[in-house]
């Protein structure tokens, strides 16, 4: 299959392809040189849990945690 270069470099997959290999708008391609030629391969999305995991900080239990965010005073 072929596809021309735009002049702002965008290539276009063809529909045929993007169906066959499950990609979608937004999906991203990482790019490399391989000896002369471009191969492009579809990323896979980071885990969301894990992407937010260890935010809050560490040296605080959830319980506590958990009542600072909503402001309950300690439990006696």
């Amino acid at each position: 299959m072929l596809s021309t270069v735009s002049e702002k470099g965008q290539i276009t997959v063809p529909k045929r392809l993007r169906e066959r290999l499950g990609i979608h708008p937004g999906d991203r391609l990482e790019l490399v040189e391989d000896a002369g030629r471009l191969v492009a391969t579809k990323t896979v999305p980071g885990d969301p849990v894990a992407a937010v995991y260890g935010i809050l900080g560490a040296g605080r239990r959830t319980d506590e945690t958990i009542r600072a965010l909503r402001g309950t005073p300690d439990a006696v």
